[in-house]
């Protein structure tokens, strides 16, 4: 799998089970560093139309349910799994407050014939967002508050040596606790194509990036900060992201790629979480490309 093959099956967990109710929200926001309280009748609008978005796209779209041990955060399915395939590896989550995700997530996906291969175990850690992936053998991973070398150490023994690592240093955020992922810096668009916010990527990752054939188009410093890098390609050359975002989308549009955009005040800005963050890919046709 890549991160830009046509999308036909993915996981999604709906504001009504990430959210549950106006208590959750206003017990957990300002710990788990959320911008605002999320309203939850406007979260679950705007989450329905992503989701009908995700489905035009081609998508078969799974909806996780909610669990006893789920924070707000868990609306953001990247992070708790790691996709293979031959199943799923569950992550050892930099963030202790979502630990909880891994295997409630794995367990509802186990039904749809997506087995539990590997878990990430301590002192490693390692999350979804901090991974992309070129190819079934090439891999790059963000190194830095959320990921640490063992979890990167474990995913490679799980894996196997025939799968390539590259492993990205990500500066620190600006507070302990507040997310920084590689996907917060990068997002593939199609085989020789992705959206990153150049003054970030290190030298050596973008020397690999070249080196793979993936020509790096840099969004605009304003609308770097309202998260216009974070962007999910629905297919070869299609996108899903934020609204808001003209520079971006008209960036993205001189490059051929054709943008739909959602808006995500309480699904995606309030909490960080743009639409990478707010999909778990299970599986992406082949592109006309390979």
């Amino acid at each position: 799998m890549n991160e830009y093959g046509s999308l036909t099956r993915v996981a999604v967990r709906g504001p009504k089970a990430a959210y549950r109710d106006a208590a959750a929200i206003a017990s957990e926001w300002e710990a788990l560093r959320f911008h605002g309280p999320p309203e939850l009748s406007a979260a679950v609008t705007e989450h329905a139309f992503f989701v009908q978005c995700l489905k035009d796209a081609g998508a078969e779209v799974i909806q996780l349910p909610e669990g006893e041990a789920l924070t707000l955060d868990s609306l953001y399915t990247r992070d708790s799994l790691i996709v293979t395939p031959k199943g799923l590896i569950a992550c050892h989550m930099g963030r202790a407050t979502r630990r909880g995700e891994p295997l409630c997530n794995a367990a509802a996906l186990e039904r749809y014939g997506l087995p539990l291969i590997g878990e990430i175990a301590p002192p490693g850690t390692i999350e979804g967002g901090d991974l992309i992936r070129l190819d079934d053998y090439t891999f790059a991973v963000g190194v830095g508050p959320r990921t640490n070398d063992a979890g990167v150490d474990q995913l490679q023994s799980i894996l196997g040596a025939a799968v390539e690592i590259h492993r990205v240093p990500l500066p620190p955020p600006s507070h302990p606790q507040d997310v920084f992922h590689l996907m917060s810096m990068i997002s593939p668009l199609d085989r020789d194509l992705a959206l990153v916010y150049a003054p970030l990527i290190p030298a050596s990752f973008s020397a690999w990036l070249s080196r793979h054939g993936i020509e790096q188009i840099s969004v605009d410093d304003d609308e770097y900060l309202n998260m216009g890098c974070n962007v999910l390609a629905t297919g070869p050359r299609r996108a899903l992201m934020l609204s808001g975002l003209p520079k971006t989308k008209a960036l993205l549009e001189q490059h051929g790629v054709s943008v739909t955009t959602y808006n995500g005040e309480d699904i995606s800005r309030k909490g960080e979480g743009g639409p990478t963050c707010l999909t778990l890919p299970l599986a992406r046709a082949s592109s006309s490309f390979l």
